[in-house]
């Protein structure tokens, strides 16, 4: 069995076959989210600053515009920062439009590390799936498991086509 990030590479190495997906977020160009978007072309990555609900409402807009956007949060605390973006924007437009629009983002959501040498702090690794999940009708899952990641992520990419967004939390600690 591969590992927790051989997996995550694997899972971003096959959404980077589809031309129209981007990959949205701080840290994405530099640093290729810890490495696991490595072997994606320089093309599919959007490196964005330190905002995540500009982040998020960038990716909206190109969701709007027929891109498939993949943001990375690379921790999941600061997604309280967007969630204006997320829950009145993206989650409501199909509502909003009756229909006409079905923007849909693909949220790679990564919970800090507790349990490795350097923890990161309170502010860096928490958890707010179960919270995520009572504002959004959209999926979130937590990826516990290296087995899972890549299924996960084939089935978001295809949930996409059909304009339904997904979130997937990942580990830290696993990778």
């Amino acid at each position: 069995m591969d590992t927790y990030k051989a997996e995550l590479t694997r899972a971003m190495e096959y959404l980077a076959q589809d031309p129209l997906v981007r990959f949205v977020g701080y840290g994405v160009s530099i640093g290729r989210a810890m490495g696991t978007l490595k072997n994606v072309p320089d093309s599919q990555l959007v490196e964005m600053p330190v905002a995540e609900n500009l982040m998020c409402g960038v990716a909206t807009g190109m969701a709007l515009e027929g891109l498939k956007p993949v943001v990375f949060i690379e921790r999941f605390d600061f997604i309280l920062n967007a969630l204006d973006a997320i829950v009145n924007h993206l989650d409501k437009l199909a509502e909003i439009s009756h229909g006409e629009f079905k923007p849909a983002v693909l949220f790679r959501i990564v919970a800090g590390n507790r349990d490795k040498p350097l923890f990161t702090g309170e502010t860096h690794t928490q958890d707010f799936s179960e919270a995520l999940k009572l504002m959004v009708g959209f999926p979130v899952y937590r990826l516990r498991y290296a087995s899972s990641i890549f299924d996960a992520y084939h089935s978001a990419h295809a949930q996409m086509t059909k304009g339904r967004s997904t979130a997937l939390v990942e580990y830290k600690d696993l990778i």
